[in-house]
Parts: C-alpha cells; structure tokens; sequence
C-alpha cells in the first residue's frame, strides 16, 4: 500500500494531479433551503457538518462570498486552547478542545492536531499569582493546568532569554499541556468535505447582499446569483457580522478589526510549545514547515482590510525577539490579516437575534479558530432544536441590554483581552 501510494505521488507530479477529483461538489442553488448559512469559514462548515450528520438536517446551503479558506479560517495562528478563567468561557472551550482530540478520525481528514502544549509566561510575582488564580480556576472546572518554575520553563524551551538582564525576564509559567495546534487549511477542508459528503451545498463565489423579509421574518436571502428561500438564516460570517446583521436592519455590539500575524522561514525545531504570555501581547509557535509564527494585538481601529498595519506587528516582534533573541537572525517570509468581530466584552455571540428566522454566531475576537468543532457543534443543536444548548446560553445576544457580560479580563477586548 505504502509503494502504491508513492507511485500515486510521483504519477500526480507529472501530470498535474488531473486525476484527482474535488473534495467536494460546485452546485448551483436551489431556490430554497431549510437553513441558509451566511459565510464558508470554519464556523459555517462545522455548524453545516454536524447539522448534517448529528441531527440529519442536510437541506442546508452553506454560502461563501469567496472561496473556503479565503478568511478568517486560513488568515489565523492556529492556536487551540481552553484556558480560561471564567466558567462559561472554560466549559465551552473546554468542549471545543475535547472535540479538537478526535476531530481527524471524526471527519476521516487529518487536521493535524498537534497537542504540544500551551505555555503561558509569568514576568514578575504579579503575574505568577495570576496565572496561579487561573490554574485553580480552571483546575475547578476539570480543566488540566500545571504552574511550573522558572527552571521547570527552561528545560521546555530553552530558547527562551532566562538571563536577569532580559527586558522581560521570566519567573516561572502555566502550562496546559492538551493545547497547542492544529492546520488550519485542514480544518476548512475536513468540514467542507465532510459536510458536502452528507448531501450540504457549498455555494462558494456567492456575495449575500440583502434580507428577504416578511414583516419580522427573514425568510431569506438576496445574493449575487440570485434570491435564496430560507426556513432559517445563520449569519457566521467572522469580521463581517455587523455588515451582515445590518441588512436585517440589526446593529451588533461588535467592531470590526483587524488581526495580523506573520511567519519566518522555516527553521530545525526551536520552539516546543505555543508560547503566550501574562504580560505581553504577543504569541509564538512554530508550524509543521518550520516556520516561526507570531501574532499580536489588533490594530485597535475598524477595518474589513485583510491586511494589517507594520506598527502593530513591529510591537509584537520586537516583544517576540526580547523573548527568543535568536529568531533576530530570521527573515520574515509573509504576513497576513483577518477581519474579526469584536465584541464589546471580548466574548462571542452564538444566540437567537430579535428578527425571527436569524440566528448569529460571530464576536469571536481572538478566539475563532480554536472554537471551531466546539462553535458547530452547539451552533448546530441550537439550530435543529430551536433554542440555545445550555453550553452557549452566558453567550445570548441580549446579554448586553442584561448587564451580564462575560468578560475574561474585566477589560473587554481592548486593548489587552486574550
């Protein structure tokens, strides 16, 4: 098997794979669907895959203005996590990263899940304590959290700058060892295949430009290839929510901001782990080519550029290099930048919305990618039984006229909320 797949290998390099068949079909739209889902980022997919296959709803349109993987599910850094402190924010993520651990088996499509650890710095006794508060926190929930020393750091990333002269010296860590990676390519891929392998449409090139209302009812949409009738509308559509909930007449208590990252040239192994850190805002991992990854804060201003700005990834290199003074001698091989929902209590809105028939999924901010299997799955149970599954329910709409925010840092997402 093993000599037949290599020959399959060098066949496809000199006839440009012309054997190969798509992942999944081009279909035109039908005139109407059960459910419509606005956007064909790693959200709409998971929730269309498990629409699908756990509660067999498969009379679902999945529609992308671009192609998959063209936003925010490819324009990320691959993080996947569940340490939080807050029980709501915990417990989903906590579902999500459960989910994460046998996703590639579930969709027959290798992921590439990599669980090679979450490490979060400490910089001064300040921040030890919190990470500490945290560890407990999440130790409460069942959620697996390790404080190490500052020794205990050193044998794990070597790398690090552990002198007493470094600009941010390092006092010991937290650790969730079941967090780390996975590819993000991958996962719009593995969703896309396997929700179109149960009978969902993937209607990609088509742009939602308007609501099909009656009265307080959407019961569809307007698109660039024509009206699509709906029995219910999801709008996951990442950076773009508060443009989308709009043409429902709806304003969201989301901005839309950029977040940008960048990778090196791919090096031999030098960074074990995800490295975040307590006081700083910027983060580190190196990917399966070898590349060195960073990321940071958003530019702090609204935007739907897919590009970010040189000044907010200045900030979040030169904190990456006084981390590891060793990347300095790499060249930067490309940046990139999506466009993410702010919310204002840096927690996303997965609920029902005050127009019948349409549902939101959006306000992630930094935490998209990692919630993908976790967002679908309970998005797709709130959608097939008509109400909120009690996982999601802290993360209604209306929280904010409620002034029941959930809030991980007491801060909202600007300018320091991770």
């Amino acid at each position: 098997m093993g000599k037949y797949s290599a020959l399959s290998l060098l066949r496809g390099a000199f006839n440009g794979q012309s054997h190969w068949q798509p992942a999944w079909r081009d279909p035109e739209p039908k005139a109407s669907y059960d459910v419509v889902i606005i956007g064909g980022g790693g959200h709409g997919l998971a929730t269309a895959y498990y629409l699908a296959k756990v509660h067999g709803i498969t009379n679902v349109a999945v529609i992308e203005k671009g192609y998959i993987g063209g936003g925010n599910v490819g324009r990320n850094t691959t993080i996947v996590r569940s340490n939080y402190r807050q029980e709501p924010l915990g417990r989903f993520f906590e579902f999500s990263l459960k989910l994460w651990e046998g996703l590639s088996d579930d969709l027959n499509y290798n992921v590439m899940f990599s669980p090679r650890g979450a490490l979060t710095l400490g910089h001064s006794d300040a921040d030890m304590i919190r990470l500490a508060e945290k560890g407990d926190a999440m130790a409460v929930q069942g959620i697996d959290a390790e404080l190490l020393s500052r020794d205990q750091v050193m044998k794990l990333e070597p790398c690090l700058d552990f002198s007493r002269q470094a600009r941010f010296p390092i006092e010991g860590a937290m650790i969730q060892r079941r967090g780390g990676t996975a590819r993000h390519d991958a996962v719009a891929w593995g969703f896309a295949r396997g929700a179109d392998s149960h009978g969902v449409d993937i209607i990609q090139k088509c742009e939602v430009t308007g609501m099909v209302m009656d009265g307080n009812r959407v019961t569809g949409v307007e698109t660039s290839r024509g009206r699509i009738n709906a029995g219910m509308v999801a709008v996951c559509a990442a950076g773009h929510s508060g443009h989308v909930a709009a043409m429902a007449g709806l304003k969201l208590p989301v901005e839309s901001q950029t977040l940008q990252a960048m990778v090196t040239e791919g090096v031999k192994p030098m960074v074990n782990t995800v490295v975040m850190t307590q006081s700083l805002h910027c983060y580190i991992s190196q990917s399966d080519k070898g590349g060195i990854v960073f990321g940071g804060d958003p530019d702090n201003w609204p935007s739907y550029a897919q590009r970010g700005q040189p000044v907010t990834m200045e900030m979040a290199v030169q904190q990456g290099l006084a981390l590891i003074p060793a990347l300095s001698r790499l060249r930067m091989l490309r940046c990139w930048a999506g466009v993410t929902d702010m919310s204002f209590d840096g927690s996303p809105i997965i609920s029902a919305t005050p127009r019948d028939g349409l549902w939101i999924n959006g306000g992630w901010c930094y935490g998209g990618f990692k919630a993908t299997p976790g967002s679908g799955y309970l998005f797709a149970d709130t959608l097939a039984k008509g109400r909120a599954h009690e996982i999601v329910e802290p993360f209604a709409l209306d929280r904010f006229e409620r002034g029941s925010a959930v809030d991980e840092n007491g801060t909202g997402p600007f300018p320091n909320h991770r």
